[in-house]
């Protein structure tokens, strides 16, 4: 086709010769050709290239479809390739476009929209991009429809606004409507402190959960087609395999919304209406908080900061997912990082960069475990270790012959409660007099919802509800408790923000001998208790006292 239109417009006598020799010559789009070398203006090039064609130039175009005319052909594919539709006149229909050799594109969009022939209309890039503009204006105004269950105001526009400038650095080309709902998606969940999205499919419908302060709330439900475009979207962020629906997989995607940094870990699960889609947020921002802003008790304070500036040993922090346990372990670790201490971390994932630390990203898939890292670290002169969790007998076995070589060594496990700690390493194969000679302290932690200041009143739990509690249930004991009726600061719950409470098991001498001879944690635990030992619920009856939460805030996070 180039060819073709190269012999019709070499009869126009404008170009000599030598101009007419350079045309041939180049290579390359005929477009760009004509207004490079043959120096003229868009407008003008295309017209001599419609005169060629014998098709109709047009500065200005009018189309009759709207976005749902369109259908799912793609917006970021006619922007791509500057093709716009423009009617239907007795089957024929009209495209616009500004690149007539495309003819790939052209045939693609007739035969999306069903047409069997077209006629070609040129036009200039900025008209045609015009058009296109009019098509998104009406796939915004869809999406609004799409998503009326959530509030779309200024604070909100500006921060949408701000998520779509951080998606052109992900080469973000598409304007669909999926695109819009992702982007709402998304800043709605940072704007309501979310750490978790659950896009759950159903049979008939596609469910929107998130996790806010540890509760999961339903806050949107979508049309069962909309599920695989939805999808989609987030496995191109997080750069996964759109076509492997059968297996789970998971990704990371990074966006910035407005000075704060978005870190999302993308999990993907098949299950029997589709896959399941749960995003974790980490604001980056929020991980560097001091010892003091976590929530510890003063005595805990004081016995915490003493574990983690000890020279040698392993301090453990116990807890179920999203209970903080990772926070926690930063937090000591840029409290205690110094130039004079070389820390080192194994981790799966990093979900923090923390300034004047070594951290390893663990990747089962080549080989670097838990243990591996670990074995490599030991050869890196370390002083302080932190592993991010403790999952089988090999690792917790370097992590021993870490802490018995000189080294201090933080780790995570995944139990109940203090005490249950040595059970689990019992069970993972370690001899309990390893763990009596290693683990200095283990702590269990929670997080609880904060009472909303701005909402909260007076409450009078029922007298059976303290007894549950081990509270005293007489009003004269002078302890107020308080409880939120909800507003628009806490979105409806009652509660804003979170704390911690937290159970320290010291190991002495004694608890080491008791160790040694049993592994019963309920024996570790009573014998604690009677020494002092505050309890995960102790520690929560003392936040319900001093007005911070409320008493089915406590009985919900701890048990007996």
């Amino acid at each position: 086709m180039k060819s073709f239109l190269l012999e019709r417009l070499m009869e126009n006598p404008r170009w000599d010769g030598q101009m007419r020799q350079k045309l041939v010559q180049c290579e390359g789009n005929l477009l760009d050709i004509l207004t490079g070398v043959g120096e003229l203006e868009e407008e003008e090039a295309l017209s001599l290239l419609a005169g060629a064609l014998g098709c109709r130039f047009s500065l200005e175009l009018e189309t009759s479809f709207t976005r749902g005319a369109v259908g799912d052909l793609s917006l970021g594919y006619l922007k791509k390739n500057n093709v716009v539709p423009l009617s239907v006149n007795r089957e024929i229909l009209q495209l616009a476009a500004s690149d007539p050799e495309n003819v790939l594109a052209l045939d693609d969009v007739a035969h999306a929209l069903r047409c069997d022939r077209y006629e070609l209309v040129l036009a200039p890039r900025w008209e045609i991009q015009r058009i296109i503009q009019i098509l998104m204006h009406q796939d915004e105004e869809s999406t609004r429809r799409l998503i009326e269950d959530l509030d779309e105001q200024a604070e909100e526009d500006k921060i949408l606004e701000e998520l779509h400038q951080a998606e052109d650095l992900l080469d973000s080309t598409s304007q669909a409507p999926v695109i819009r709902l992702v982007n709402m998606v998304l800043t709605q969940a940072v704007k309501r402190r979310a750490s978790d999205v659950h896009i759950e499919p159903y049979k008939s419908d596609v469910q929107i959960r998130y996790r806010v302060d540890g509760v999961l709330y339903e806050v949107l439900t979508l049309q069962r087609r909309l599920h695989p475009s939805v999808v989609s979207r987030i496995k191109v962020l997080a750069d996964l395999n759109i076509a492997e629906k059968r297996l789970p997989q998971d990704g990371r995607i990074q966006i910035k919304i407005g000075d704060r940094d978005i870190d999302i870990r993308v999990s993907v699960i098949p299950t029997l209406f589709g896959e399941r889609v749960v995003l974790r947020l980490l604001d980056k921002k929020s991980a560097f908080l001091e010892l003091t802003e976590l929530g510890f008790s003063l005595d805990a304070l004081r016995t915490f900061e003493k574990l983690i500036r000890k020279s040698h040993g392993i301090i453990l922090v116990t807890g179920p997912t999203g209970s903080g346990k990772t926070t926690t372990l930063y937090s000591a670790l840029s409290r205690i990082n110094s130039r004079d201490k070389n820390i080192v971390t194994v981790e799966d994932p990093i979900e923090y960069q923390l300034q004047g630390i070594g951290q390893i990203q663990v990747a089962p898939k080549i080989g670097l475990t838990f243990a591996t890292g670990l074995r490599s670290i030991l050869r890196h002169d370390p002083d302080v270790i932190m592993i991010g969790e403790i999952r089988d007998r090999e690792a917790a076995e370097i992590a021993i012959q870490a802490s018995l070589t000189g080294h201090l060594v933080f780790s995570t496990l995944h139990t109940n409660d203090s005490s249950s700690a040595m059970t689990r390493l019992v069970d993972m194969g370690i001899e309990p007099f390893l763990i009596t000679s290693s683990v200095q302290a283990v702590m269990a932690q929670r997080l609880i919802r904060l009472v909303c200041s701005h909402c909260r009143r007076p409450d009078e739990p029922a007298p059976e509800v303290l007894h549950e509690l081990g509270m005293n249930a007489n009003p004269d004991a002078g302890v107020r408790l308080y409880r939120g009726s909800g507003c628009d600061a806490c979105f409806g719950t009652g509660y804003l923000g979170r704390t911690c409470i937290n159970e320290i098991l010291v190991l002495d001498d004694s608890i080491r001998r008791l160790v040694l001879r049993s592994s019963d944690a309920s024996e570790v635990k009573k014998y604690a208790v009677s020494k002092g030992m505050v309890t995960l619920r102790e520690d929560g009856i003392r936040k319900i006292s001093a007005g911070l939460t409320s008493v089915e805030e406590v009985l919900r996070v701890t048990q007996e």
